[in-house]
């Protein structure tokens, strides 16, 4: 939404918008009451979303927590509690091209420094799954597109790691 609104500045500063320039605004209005019940479903089950992805890893790939000798339990929390809220903000606002270039990009950038990338995608497949079963179908649909985002820019692809 802020990337589209920028682009409409642009936009009006030559001509005036057309329907078709305007349409984002109108497809945004239509969803934001789904946006924001999202956002404060997020909100409240936040801590529970957490540790539900905490205890599936764990049990399903404890090595996650286990980074060059390190346990980084706390450190996880901390961080996929940070890309949640993120990614609340861009289902509220609807806007993963900022959640990409503001975010994910230099998050992506220390995930490589770390090498947790195949981490980072065991953790994004595991929150996928829990999200999934904590939210509504129509909820669940409208958050994927950015979690699968999240997942990619972060994790990459599972085809990355069948190659390894």
């Amino acid at each position: 939404m802020l990337s589209q609104f920028e682009t409409l500045e642009r936009i009006t500063a030559e001509h005036y918008a057309t329907d078709e320039e305007l349409q984002f605004l109108l497809t945004y209005t239509e969803s934001f009451n789904l946006r924001k019940a999202t956002y404060q479903v997020l909100q409240s089950l936040e801590t529970q979303i957490v540790q539900e992805t905490y205890d599936k890893l764990a049990q399903a790939h404890p090595e996650v927590f286990q980074v060059k000798g390190q346990e980084l339990s706390t450190k996880w929390k901390v961080d996929t509690t940070r890309v949640l809220r993120y990614i609340a903000a861009a289902v509220l606002l609807d806007d993963g091209e900022s959640l990409r270039n503001r975010f994910l990009l230099w998050f992506q950038t220390l995930m490589k420094a770390f090498g947790v990338r195949r981490n980072c995608y065991l953790t994004y497949e595991v929150l996928k799954a829990v999200l999934q079963n904590n939210l509504m179908a129509n909820q669940y649909r409208l958050i994927e597109p950015f979690l699968e985002m999240t997942q990619e820019v972060l994790g990459g692809t599972l085809e990355e790691f069948k190659a390894d």
